[in-house]
């Protein structure tokens, strides 16, 4: 039998952000949103003895450098209990960078999608899921 290495408490949006400055940005995003590029950073720290914060950033841009630029940001965090099992540092990392990403990845990414919707775009979709198993292992090629 296949036991669980973490369980999820609780999860959260911890910031959120929607900027676009003015009418005229907001024009200009509307046509060349479909151009921009989301950046994911992750970052974890331990609360108490297998407990940790695991803080997931979506940020949501322009990767030109246009003037008129809108700019949106999302922080999930999630708090997850590792099965004392859980030994091997590689194993810990695998835990929170791929396997709980996929965890809340369907979350995150609709809390994004109605951000954007709720700030005036509401055509914009994300074609294809985040696969973290493989950015996970294109960390260590």
């Amino acid at each position: 039998m296949k036991t669980e290495k973490f369980k999820i408490l609780s999860r959260f949006i911890k910031d959120l952000s929607s900027e676009t400055p003015d009418f005229e940005t907001y024009l200009v995003v509307r046509d060349k949103i479909a151009s921009y590029k989301l950046v994911i950073d992750i970052n974890s720290k331990a609360l108490k003895k297998e407990i940790v914060e695991i803080d997931t950033t979506f940020k949501f841009g322009d990767t030109q450098k246009s003037k008129k630029k809108s700019y949106f940001e999302i922080i999930y965090t999630t708090i997850v209990k590792i099965n004392n099992d859980v030994k091997d540092k590689k194993e810990l990392e695998k835990i929170i960078l791929c396997d709980v990403q996929i965890a809340i990845y369907q979350h995150m990414e609709k809390a994004l999608l109605d951000l954007l919707h709720n700030s005036g775009f509401p055509g914009v979709k994300f074609e294809k899921k985040v696969d973290f198993e493989n950015l996970y292992n294109q960390r260590f090629n």
